[in-house]
């Protein structure tokens, strides 16, 4: 019999995403993380009020985030790994970052499908048409950004470290690197590489402390530069991750030519989104993603593998291909 459930589990998502959002803003996986707490200890801790606190915490057990024995709550075992914030795993900043501006945001759809606008409501106060220019001057708020974009990387990144034929280059250069984490897993999964990260100046000590930290600082070299006004560093691999969907069409074929440049003969450019499957069909995250970058960006959008790999072979890539990676995200691979 047809019902209508699918249409009210979709419609009012945003019940169960909200509240997500709000356990990881509260931080509750990680207070649970360190050991699992009754309603009182969780209420006293996050200073939740006696009405919701209960309900909140049931919700999460129905979800499947949480799980409860004799009035104990513990994470499950995937909030545990993925959104305990001590955790290398953490995958929460990108959840922090939309619980704080994407999910108002989003409110804007409808407004940015009439108008074709960016509808954040920070960018647009500034009236500036780089979307990253107040981020990146605020330090605090950088920082925070820097982070969520490794956790919505960094299972890629690992496939990238072990899939892409490494024995067969010296050097790698990971534009717009942010943290660094797509260039750190590559360093410690191929000893033999010299690896850049290159981005503005404003990223070194994020990068620099990043690297470090996970034990690649003494092999890892960050230059700085602005990929709009310089040439790319050259290398034998020019790695961008979730970078070319922020832009627009003539950025992304800009950006694809200077990785060209850089490159020697049978060097590679690694792209690697979560891409929109040709068909246009089926993913749905994918499609997603670009509809965000509707509402966050004065012109970027997401793309099929092919229509990378066409953009590619215009810039003069002798031959490409395109391989899954992780969950949404898989790379297009041009060889010159």
């Amino acid at each position: 019999m047809m019902t209508p459930e699918k249409i009210l589990q979709v419609g009012m998502g945003f019940w169960s995403s909200r509240t997500l959002l709000a356990a990881v803003e509260l931080g509750l996986f990680s207070e649970l993380a360190k050991k699992p707490a009754t309603l009182t200890d969780l209420s006293s801790k996050l200073e939740l009020h006696p009405r919701g606190a209960r309900d909140f915490l049931d919700a999460l057990v129905a979800l499947g985030f949480l799980a409860r024995t004799d009035g104990v709550y513990r994470n499950s075992a995937e909030a545990d790994l993925f959104l305990d914030r001590a955790k290398p795993s953490y995958v929460g900043g990108i959840l922090e970052m939309a619980s704080r501006r994407l999910y108002l945001a989003w409110n804007e759809l409808p407004a940015a499908l009439r108008t074709g606008q960016l509808q954040d409501p920070a960018k647009l106060e500034t009236g500036a048409a780089n979307p990253f220019d107040s981020l990146y001057a605020d330090t605090a708020r950088l920082e925070s950004f820097l982070g969520a974009m490794t956790g919505i990387s960094h299972g890629a990144n690992l496939v990238i470290a072990g899939k892409v034929p490494w024995k067969s280059y010296k050097s790698f250069v990971d534009v717009g690197t942010a943290q660094g984490d797509l260039a750190v897993q590559i360093t410690l999964a191929n000893p033999h590489l010299e690896g850049m990260g290159f981005d503005l100046p404003q990223v070194r000590p994020v990068f620099q402390k990043y690297a470090e930290g996970c034990g690649a600082g003494a092999r890892l070299k960050f230059v700085q530069g602005d990929f709009f006004k310089e040439e790319l560093p050259k290398a034998d691999v020019v790695l961008m991750g979730h970078i070319l969907h922020d832009w627009d069409l003539e950025t992304k074929k800009m950006l694809i030519r200077k990785a060209f440049t850089a490159l020697p003969a049978g060097g590679s450019l690694v792209v690697y989104e979560s891409l929109i499957d040709d068909d246009r069909s089926q993913a749905a995250f994918g499609l997603l993603m670009s509809l965000n970058m509707l509402i966050e960006t004065p012109g970027g959008f997401d793309y099929t593998g092919a229509d990378c790999s066409g953009w590619m072979k215009e810039a003069g890539f002798r031959e490409t291909r395109v391989e899954h990676l992780i969950g949404p995200d898989s790379m297009v691979v041009g060889v010159k």
